[in-house]
């Protein structure tokens, strides 16, 4: 079935948008690290294998092609991305942690050169280097930071780039291996990462905190962002799922901001839009560069 074009950047927008307030109803639950990988996990990965087990007309060769090298690998990406987001969140500030997650665009190209064999070109490394700088300045223009080294925000920055680097291989790996069960792989995925949160921190502690505020992440704002991005990429360029992407770095902060006060400092901010910037200029001339070469192609 023929997709129109805008399909894919649409349904990425909307997987985006969706994905925007996760923050804030993580820092509303009032949870540990470790106890919100578990209940987002966990519910995540359930609504994802039922939804896996109510459409899926060739469970046979979906189970086989999880049992593939691919398959392990999106698995693998899924169990990290639901990890180390929630112990970065869980540790410092959001506006940090989104910062750094939106590199993806970076690792994407990269990824891109390691699996697919496309060069890595200048404009790829010189916005690496911007984009490392503006995470410095939001890692250390803190309030904590000012008066010191702040190792939760640096250990912030670190889950972020982790985040990010797993996120770019998913997206790739997704749109060069279409047979992929997207339901089935990155719902076993988040359901293991959510029992190794749960075992960790155990059943007593599991029920504490707010668990309507990380019900909502784990039941509607996880399943249906993480579906909506990963099926956009099969129908548009990681790089525009990655753009599409910094909806979440621009207003998941504002989100938090607003419903439970933690603000930026100046220097964060610069260090923010210094990131966001950046991306966005790679990515437009990125864009005008596939264009002008496809363009070439049909003439």
């Amino acid at each position: 079935m023929t997709r129109h074009p805008l399909f894919g950047l649409l349904l990425a927008m909307f997987g985006a948008l969706t994905l925007t307030p996760d923050a804030l109803f993580m820092r509303l639950s009032g949870m540990g690290g470790y106890q919100m990988v578990g209940w987002r996990g966990l519910l995540m990965g359930v609504v994802m294998l039922a939804l896996w087990v109510l459409t899926s007309r060739t469970k046979r060769c979906d189970l086989a092609v999880l049992a593939s090298g691919y398959g392990i690998v999106i698995l693998a990406c899924q169990y990290f991305n639901a990890t180390l987001f929630s112990l970065g969140i869980a540790h410092a500030p959001v506006s940090v942690v989104l910062f750094s997650v939106a590199t993806v665009p970076v690792f994407a190209a990269l990824f891109a050169r390691l699996i697919l064999k496309e060069p890595t070109r200048p404009a790829t490394w010189v916005t690496i280097i911007a984009v490392m700088v503006g995470i410095a300045l939001a890692v250390f223009g803190g309030e904590r930071a000012q008066a010191g080294f702040d190792r939760n925000a640096f250990l912030g920055a670190l889950a972020g780039l982790g985040v990010a680097l797993v996120l770019a291989m998913n997206f790739v790996i997704l749109r060069a291996q279409p047979q992929i069960p997207i339901l089935l792989v990155i719902g076993l995925g988040a359901l293991i990462a959510g029992a190794t949160g749960a075992m960790i921190t155990g059943s007593t502690a599991m029920m504490q905190g707010q668990i309507w505020a990380i019900a909502i992440c784990g039941l509607v704002i996880l399943p249906v962002s993480f579906f909506s991005l990963s099926l956009a990429s099969r129908y548009t360029h990681a790089s525009n799922v990655s753009l599409l992407l910094l909806l979440e770095t621009v207003l998941g902060p504002i989100w938090v901001w607003l419903g439970v006060g933690e603000a930026p400092t100046p220097l964060m901010l610069m260090g923010g839009a210094m990131v966001v910037v950046s991306l966005a200029i790679y990515l437009w001339f990125t864009g005008r560069r596939v264009t002008k070469r496809a363009g070439r192609g049909q003439t």
